[in-house]
This record gives C-alpha cells, sequence and structure tokens, in this order.
C-alpha cells in the first residue's frame, strides 16, 4: 500500500469514527468567532452582570452545545429509536412548546417569544426547536414517500401539513421565522425528488396564503393603530418596548410599521436618531466606523447605543470590529458548510440521509444569511440570532445539534473510490431506503 493509499485511508477511519472533519472545523471556528465577539458586543449586560458574568454564561452554553454536538455525532441515525421514536416525540413536544409559549410565554422583543426555565438565566425559545423539529420530520415524511424519483400525493400533502402547522404557530414568534421554514422547507423538497410540477402547484397556493395573511395583518395593523389613536386622544399612556424600539399597539402593526419604514425610508444620513429607527441607525454606524479593516477586536463603539448588538445585531459588531473582510470571511464560513453538505449529498445513497445533512445545513446558513440581509439594511428590523455567534441558549444548543445530526450523517460517507462497499450501507428500517435522486457517481477521490 502506497503512502498516499494509506493517509487517505487514514483519514476515511478518521471520519468514520469522528464524523467530517471539515463541518467540524466549521464548527469550532464560528465557536471561536462567538466567544470574542459576543463578549465584545457584551457592554450593556456587563453593566447589569459585572465584567465576566456574560462571558461565564456564554461560555456554558457553548460547552453545553460541544457536548451536545458530539453526542449526537455518536449516535447511528440509521437506529429506529431515532426516526420511528425521536423525531415523532421532538414534534408532538415543539407543537406542545409553542401552544404553550402563546399563554405563559416571556415577552421578548415585543413578542411572546420565551419560556422561563431558570428565571433570569435559562429560557425556552420553542421557535428555535422548531426550526430543528421540522428538518428531521419532513426528512422522514419525504424520505418514506418516495416514488420513483418524486414524492408520493400523500407524502407531499403531509410534508405541506406540517410547514403549515408549525408555521402557523411560529408566525407570531417573527416574521422571519415562517419566512425562514419556507426556504428550509423549499430547499428540502428539491433534495427530497418533488416534481418541477408539484413545486409549482406548491409556489402558487404559498403565494395566495401569503397574499391572505399579508392582508389580515394589513387589516389588523390598521385596527391596532386605530385602537392606539383613539387612547393617545384620551390621553391614555402607550408604553414604549425599549428593546425592540417599536411601540406596543400590536405585532401586526409592528410588521407593518417595519416594512414601511423599509420600503420608503429615505438615506438615514439625513434622519434624526429616534427610538423607532435607533437600531437601523446605530448599525449603520457601525458598519461605517469599521470600514474594510475594522477597528480591532474590543475597540467597538457602538456596541454601548446599538440595541442588542449581542444578538440580533452581533454581525454589525463584527462589520465594526474586522472590517468588511472580517464580514466577508464569517459569511464564507456559511457559505462553505452549505458547499460541504452539498458535497456529502451527493455522495449518499440514499435520500434519508441527504436530506437530513442539507436540512440541517440549509437551517444554519440561511439564518446566517437572514441575519446578515437584517443587519445591513437588505431586509426589514426584526430578530435572527447569528447561528452559535450570538448570545442565546436555545439557538446555541438547537444549532449544535444540528452540527451533531450532520456529523451522524458524514460518518456513513467514506471515500467514493470505495462507494459500493462503504458508502452509507446500513441498513435502514423498511420505507426509509429510498434512492438518493441527487447521488452521481465521482470520478477523483474525496479529499
Amino acid at each position: 500500500m502506497s503512502e498516499q493509499e494509506i493517509k487517505q485511508t487514514s483519514m476515511s477511519d478518521v471520519k468514520k469514527r469522528y464524523g467530517d472533519t471539515w463541518i467540524w472545523g466549521l464548527y469550532l471556528a464560528l465557536i471561536g468567532i462567538s466567544i470574542v465577539e459576543n463578549y465584545s458586543a457584551s457592554s450593556r449586560n456587563v453593566s447589569t452582570m459585572g465584567i465576566y458574568m456574560p462571558l461565564v454564561k456564554h461560555c456554558a452554553f457553548l460547552a453545553a452545545g460541544v457536548f451536545i454536538c458530539w453526542f449526537i455525532s455518536k449516535q447511528d441515525y440509521n437506529k429506529p429509536r431515532f426516526l420511528w421514536l425521536t423525531i415523532p416525540i421532538l414534534a408532538l413536544f415543539t407543537v406542545l412548546m409553542l401552544i404553550l409559549v402563546m399563554f405563559v410565554g416571556e415577552e421578548v422583543n415585543g413578542a411572546q417569544r420565551a419560556i422561563p426555565i431558570i428565571p433570569g438565566l435559562f429560557t425556552i425559545q420553542p421557535a428555535e426547536i422548531a426550526k430543528l423539529s421540522v428538518v428531521t420530520l419532513l426528512a422522514f415524511i419525504l424520505a418514506r414517500n418516495q416514488t420513483g424519483n418524486d414524492v408520493s400525493r400523500g407524502g407531499l400533502l403531509k410534508a405541506i401539513f406540517v410547514v403549515l402547522l408549525f408555521g402557523g404557530l411560529m408566525v407570531k414568534n417573527g416574521m422571519t421565522n415562517f419566512l425562514l421554514l419556507i426556504a428550509i422547507c423549499g430547499t428540502m423538497f428539491i433534495v427530497g425528488g418533488v416534481s418541477f410540477k408539484k413545486l409549482g402547484i406548491i409556489i402558487v397556493i404559498t403565494g395566495v396564503l401569503g397574499g391572505l395573511v399579508a392582508l389580515m395583518f394589513i387589516m389588523g395593523a390598521q385596527n391596532d393603530q386605530s385602537i392606539a389613536d383613539a387612547n393617545a386622544k384620551e390621553n391614555i399612556e402607550t408604553v414604549a418596548d425599549t428593546t425592540n424600539t417599536d411601540v406596543n399597539i400590536g405585532r401586526s402593526a409592528t410588521w407593518v410599521a417595519r416594512l414601511q419604514r423599509h420600503s420608503s425610508r429615505d438615506s438615514l444620513r439625513f434622519q434624526p436618531i429616534t427610538g423607532i429607527n435607533s437600531q437601523e441607525m446605530f448599525s449603520t454606524m457601525a458598519q461605517a466606523h469599521g470600514g474594510l479593516y475594522g477597528v480591532g477586536v474590543g475597540n467597538s463603539r457602538e456596541c454601548c447605543r446599538l440595541p442588542l448588538a449581542f444578538s440580533d445585531y452581533i454581525y454589525s459588531i463584527i462589520l465594526e470590529e474586522l472590517g468588511l473582510v472580517g464580514g466577508i470571511v464569517v459569511l464564507l464560513i456559511y457559505l462553505s458548510l452549505l458547499g460541504r453538505a452539498l458535497s456529502i449529498v451527493q455522495r449518499c445513497h440514499r435520500v434519508l440521509p441527504a436530506l437530513l445533512i442539507l436540512g440541517m445545513a440549509s437551517l444554519i446558513t440561511f439564518q446566517a444569511l437572514f441575519h446578515m440581509a437584517i443587519n445591513v439594511g437588505w431586509f426589514p428590523v426584526s430578530g435572527q440570532p447569528l447561528p452559535l455567534i450570538s448570545n442565546g441558549g436555545t439557538s446555541i444548543l438547537v444549532m449544535s445539534a444540528a452540527f451533531g445530526i450532520m456529523l451522524s450523517v458524514s460518518r456513513t460517507i467514506t471515500n467514493p473510490k470505495k462507494q459500493n462497499k462503504e458508502n452509507d450501507t446500513v441498513t435502514l428500517p423498511e420505507g426509509l431506503d429510498a434512492k438518493n435522486p441527487l447521488q452521481y457517481e465521482p470520478k477523483n477521490v474525496w479529499k
């Protein structure tokens, strides 16, 4: 055996034991950036929690996330206990949490998003768990309902029902959560082999339903605004949401106001800073201050003034401290994850692992892109954490679990030259062994 063959065999053994090394590298890189930038952006927390407490708390969640990632990566996703027990239980638990948060949820950024577990230390945000639950549930449904290179009508209806159920329950937690869910599900439909005809029908139906929902929000916003105007005339004091900088007159009115402000706003440089536009203003200042190479780690000027700099606007702080170059590097890390997932998908024999790994990569990457688009002003203001970097316990744990599932799947994808013998040939339960429609036979060794 030549030296090159020995190295390839050694690397293949490492991947089969620990998972894909690229994915591990990207995961650890994000954790490293998270520790530095989150602490740098936590000046508001430092003023109330002390100098080191925000860092200790964040590192504790990261440590728990690393353990979850490692533990899940060692599990065999083919086992019936994962496919027939974990996925349905997770889905049921998530639905119950999404319903419960509507009644007993703690208000975060103007909406009932969190269920307190340890007051002041840890809360659960069901919308974050729902993203993971939807990906696993859709992967199960689409893999189980394959007919040739397409998905059966019954399976597609089940998948659409799942999207509508979770989307309907998540919509009050933030419009971007709903849009993110649609983007992830659309990607999984394509990977799952849904025909273009069916995809076209789904797009039309989604457009019609989206238009109806938008109309309901506009009507609700008008009603909320009328109530607010009536209260103002009677000198009834309205409460300002100091963290979200929107007047608390109803979520629909807030969403419509944000869309109107985003679509019709003039150049921010000519506007005075108010409680309504402070997020956009200070975010833009932070990015302008950073320039091409940034002002250096720990030298952020706007982290003290930018609301939610440590969570919803942490990418603006990254751009300020690391500049455009650093921002592009962070963007490329997320895009590299999606690219790596695509390369693994094309080497999967069956559709289930392909759906799982690309669904998780899409969840992480699309959420990162949504966060960045909001920060640079391409999307209206909305709360969306930057995966693994933003402050937030539930998000860190969920994203770590997503990485763990990707690593678990990648352990069965080995050297393409030995594909017929070693590549994800573990027996799957009956009905879940459908062929991957995106598979191709590689000509070169996967390095």
